[in-house]
């Protein structure tokens, strides 16, 4: 049972009921989550053919990742506090429309300030459309429908991996890696269609003000949330970011292989998903518990059995599986620890999603600059099992039962 000051909301307006075309407007936030998701993580499989064309290092290309994490850290609270009132519909397209013209930005830059500029817009999306969409599903599809659209909506996130970056990868090695981003661009006009089509008119159901999220940030279940996820979110892409650097010069793979391993890991991560997704609900402790050490065991093993193509296939497959469960299991406690306030709930699990995120790539891109690599893996499967050993610490400190 989570303890501490339980946030509280203001009264909640009457719950639209949900329309008969609720699966097309869960399908709409799906793709839009992928868009996102895709978008944000599309320069880890094209980090050095980027750093080519502008001649950066890796760690100097990295910040394409740290930036958007910042931004999105900042942007979840303060644009969901300034936007309390606002129709959760026209939000979530006007996301998309910005997320848009940043591919397009991204497409067509000049010289790499212009990229970080539409990274960090990319950021702002993030933020606020994670904040806004994480709790939608309850509001579009009927009772007995909600968990299974949840897991729909999350599977946008493996999803990214297992279809966006690989494809990225491949069109950007026929095309070059602007032509990944313009494809982004399409995709997202394409999501943003399919939002003003399906979703109904979503006024908020409370007001997430700031004496919520400070309510929120009271209790204790929420606070050892906070570590958690600073734990595990860091330890993975610090060291997930820098992998394609590690599969050519550790592993010797080319393009082809690089993509392919990186389709391996993205499916893994969707299979990763699938097993989490309703378990977590029920035995959050040893479902994140378990994540967090495979996580750890890939990352570290990855130098040491990662030098040739199976080994790192094998690797990368535990890894995503890990890492699958992750975002699911870590929203999951946020959720627990507020059951009263689930739109602040996801204000605080997409902010501090995003710090990680964003502390992870940017200490990574310090250590590979200075070191290498290598150096990066096992850094990162060093701090995994720290998060594994908070967890099951401190994991009973929520009841997943209490889940919205």
């Amino acid at each position: 049972m989570p303890t501490g000051t339980t946030p509280r909301s203001a009264p909640p307006v009457p719950k639209p009921r949900a329309r008969d075309g609720g699966t097309l407007a869960v399908l709409a936030v799906t793709t839009g989550v992928f868009s996102i998701v895709t978008t944000e993580i599309l320069p880890i499989g094209l980090l050095t053919p980027i750093g080519a064309t502008f001649r950066i290092s890796d760690g100097t290309a990295g910040l394409m990742m740290t930036l958007p994490g910042i931004v999105a850290a900042v942007a979840a609270p303060v644009v969901t506090v300034a936007t309390r009132r606002a129709d959760r519909r026209t939000m979530l397209c006007a996301l998309l429309l910005v997320l848009t013209l940043a591919d397009l930005l991204s497409a067509l830059a000049p010289a790499y300030w212009a990229l970080l500029t539409a990274r960090i817009a990319l950021g702002l999306v993030i933020g606020a459309f994670w904040s806004i969409g994480s709790g939608l599903a309850p509001r579009l599809v009927p009772e007995h429908r909600r968990a299974r659209a949840n897991t729909l909506i999350f599977s946008a996130v493996p999803l990214g991996s297992v279809l966006g970056v690989p494809a990225g990868v491949f069109l950007g090695s026929l095309a070059g890696w602007r032509a990944a981003f313009l494809a982004m661009a399409a995709l997202t006009l394409v999501a943003l269609a399919a939002l003003l089509r399906s979703l109904p008119p979503l006024p908020p159901l409370t007001v997430t003000g700031l004496g919520v999220l400070r309510g929120l940030l009271a209790g204790r279940g929420t606070r050892t949330g906070i570590a958690v996820t600073l734990l595990i979110v860091p330890a993975h892409f610090g060291s997930y970011t820098y992998v394609t650097p590690f599969l050519t010069g550790t592993t010797h793979a080319g393009t082809g292989l690089i993509t392919a391993l990186l389709l391996v890991y993205g499916a893994a991560g969707l299979l990763g998903n699938v097993l989490a997704g309703g378990r977590a609900a029920r035995a959050l402790r040893p479902v994140f518990g378990t994540a967090t050490v495979l996580l750890a065991a890939a990352a570290l093993l990855l130098p040491l059995l990662g030098t040739g193509g199976p080994g790192a296939a094998a690797l990368l497959t535990l890894w995503g599986v890990a890492y699958g469960a992750v975002p699911v299991c870590s929203l999951t406690w946020f959720l627990a620890a507020a059951p009263q306030s689930p739109e602040g709930a996801g204000v605080v699990f997409t902010s501090v999603f995003q710090a990680g995120f964003s502390i992870g790539a940017l200490t990574g891109g310090v250590v590979v600059d200075r070191s290498s690599p290598t150096t990066v893996m096992l850094l990162g499967g060093t701090v995994a099992l720290l998060a594994s050993a908070a967890v099951w610490r401190y994991g009973h400190r929520v009841s997943p039962a209490r889940t919205p």
